[in-house]
Formats: C-alpha cells, sequence, structure tokens
C-alpha cells in the first residue's frame, strides 16, 4: 500500500519529510518552493488515491501560481506536527 492511498499516512510522510529537510538546515523559503514544486508533481502526474487528495488536485488546477503557493504553504502548516519526530 502506497503512502497515498491513506490520507493519515500522507501527512505523517509529510511531516517526516518536513522534519528531515528541517534538519538538515533547509529554510522556510526552500521548503515552501519544493513544497510547491510536489505540488505541482501530484497535480500533474499521480492520480488522487482519496477523497481529500482528489479536493487538493481540483484545487490546484483551477488555482493561479500564487493561489497555489499558498495551498503549498498551507499543507506546510498542515504537517508541521505531523510525522514520527
Amino acid at each position: 500500500m502506497s503512502v497515498l492511498d491513506n490520507w493519515e499516512q500522507w501527512k505523517d510522510f509529510l511531516g517526516d519529510r518536513l522534519h528531515q529537510g528541517q534538519g538538515e538546515g533547509m529554510n522556510n523559503e526552500t521548503i515552501s518552493e519544493v513544497a510547491y514544486e510536489v505540488g505541482e508533481y501530484l497535480a500533474n502526474q499521480v492520480e488522487p488515491k482519496n477523497e481529500q487528495e482528489r479536493v487538493l488536485a481540483q484545487m490546484w488546477k483551477v488555482a493561479n501560481e500564487q493561489e497555489q503557493h499558498a495551498i503549498a504553504n498551507m499543507m506546510v502548516k498542515l504537517v508541521q506536527n505531523e510525522g514520527t519526530h
């Protein structure tokens, strides 16, 4: 089963990657840009596996670039307390 199949597992996975990046010295601007790039990749290359991902994909596709950056930043905030720490 992929981490994309379950919303809670996906948030934990993202939280772990966020903490890993912070631990390696990534600043917030870099984290924000990586989140945007991941969102862009997922929206264009990966079929949503659950309802939450479908909503995010639909929002991403109707958003302009500035709004997509805002969505990516909100996802970073959403997962900052997730993961195994």
